[in-house]
């Protein structure tokens, strides 16, 4: 039966914007340092901007720090200004071979914030399963035009809401995994 491949497509949609939205949220930074928060820096690396990760070796020696490790000396003067011009709000500290980044204690301010931001982010992801559900059934609806009888495009319908309800708790509950990191002193 075809409706089982109609319902499909629009889960698959429906995923990844959840996927989207959990790697947005693991680059927020909570209280402890994580790599991931680097993901979007991208480096002026022979004339391309090309993503941290592929320049440089990162880890986290202690709970407060990042540490990046460029494979060539000469891109450390270019991953600190990126790091300067980024939002993350970070000093690096350089000693000519190696990049410390100390991330400073959250202020309760600031954790509210990102809590917003998080939130923020959240409820877009939401919109966005609500408008491909909204064009699930804006397709269903054509079909009652091509001979599709109303119960079938009714248990469509039905089905379709099920898949929302159920992605939109998955993005309420990484929302709110998300905010207690951060509200985790």
């Amino acid at each position: 039966m075809a409706t089982d491949e109609r319902i499909q497509s629009y889960e698959s949609k429906m995923t990844k914007t959840l996927d989207n939205l959990t790697k947005e949220l693991v680059t927020i930074r909570a209280g402890r340092a994580n790599p991931h928060i680097l993901d979007k820096l991208t480096v002026e690396y022979y004339g391309t901007p090309t993503p941290l990760q592929q320049v440089a070796n990162i880890t986290v020696p202690e709970a407060r720090m990042i540490q990046i490790q460029p494979w060539e000396a000469s891109l450390i003067k270019e991953i600190n200004k990126a790091i300067q011009m980024s939002d993350l709000g970070l000093n690096p500290n350089t000693d000519g071979k190696v990049i410390r980044l100390v991330l400073p204690e959250l202020t309760e301010e600031r954790r509210k914030e990102l809590v917003k931001d998080v939130k923020k982010k959240g409820e877009a992801a939401k919109v966005a399963v609500r408008n491909i559900r909204r064009d699930a059934n804006d397709a269903f609806k054509k079909l009652a035009k091509q001979d599709v009888s109303e119960d079938e495009i009714k248990e469509l319908e039905d089905k379709i809401q099920k898949s929302t309800d159920k992605f939109v708790k998955e993005i309420d509950k990484a929302v709110e995994e998300k905010s207690k990191e951060i509200l985790t002193v």
